[in-house]
């Protein structure tokens, strides 16, 4: 059965050339969840062969730009585009307003229903859940309110397999709180804006470096790091690996259109 995240999105505050920023989507058996929605997500379903309609829920970490600036753009081309069916979001309480005027302004009434779910800030909140898989919302350390997601399979009755599972860190500070939320999980996703040369001003920005992303996954004790949200400073992100690697031997890059199956 499918359980994989495929990356639309891989950069931080400005999109470059090679790199958009952050944008995940998650497919477990063809449940289609999309994790952020910066600038430019919508050209990046098409560019990666993703069909628009099979999203069915979509999940805001946060209300800074790179990750949700493109949602009011992919929810209006679903709209040209014919869809009927309804479509869940799941952010920030503001986030609802901000949808709302843009489409007032726009006179734009929805073709298909849009239920918004707000998330609920300093605790771990269960946010979705059908028979295969349960989705909690967690906090996270950073500017605003923002949330981490945790999606767990299920393990079905009589069968005889493990629980896979992917965690979701976005912008955040280091904060060894959340290890109870992602402990133990088969795929870490922790954003790493900067080198620990950048110590300083990861702690300022309140993101984290390589060496903190690595730490807070050997001490989950998690399978896989995948790393992300990269500064548009770096062209080369083989440094950033190489840092994040010498304290998690198994972690990757978040490399715009890579699949990585959990």
């Amino acid at each position: 059965m499918t359980f994989s995240v495929t990356i639309l999105g891989s950069n931080s505050a400005i999109p470059t050339l090679s790199r958009n920023p952050s944008a995940h989507l998650v497919n477990l058996n063809e449940r289609i969840f999309l994790v952020d929605c910066a600038e430019g997500t919508q050209l990046q379903l098409r560019k990666y062969k993703i069909h628009f309609q099979r999203i069915k829920h979509i999940m805001i970490s946060h209300l800074h730009g790179d990750h949700y600036f493109g949602l009011i753009g992919l929810l209006t081309s679903l709209h040209l585009l014919g869809r009927k069916d309804e479509l869940h979001l799941y952010a920030p309480a503001g986030l609802e307003e901000i949808i709302q005027l843009q489409l007032d302004v726009s006179t734009t009434t929805l073709n298909y229903p849009l239920l918004f779910h707000p998330l609920v800030s300093g605790r771990l909140e269960p946010v979705f859940e059908d028979e295969r898989l349960t989705v909690h919302s967690f906090p996270l350390l950073h500017s605003i309110p923002t949330f981490g997601f945790v999606f767990r399979e299920k393990i079905k009755v009589r069968k005889i397999a493990e629980k896979r599972s992917y965690a979701y860190c976005s912008d955040t500070a280091y904060d060894e709180r959340i290890i109870p939320f992602v402990s133990g999980v088969d795929l870490l996703y922790h954003e790493t804006t900067f080198m620990q040369d950048r110590a300083a001003s990861a702690a300022d920005k309140l993101h984290s470096t390589t060496i903190e992303a690595a730490t807070i996954a050997r001490k989950s004790k998690v399978k896989k790091l995948l790393i992300g949200h990269f500064s548009a400073r770096y062209d080369d992100l083989i440094p950033l690996l190489e840092e994040a690697r010498s304290v998690f031997p198994e972690t990757f890059l978040a490399e715009d259109g890579a699949t990585m199956h959990v």
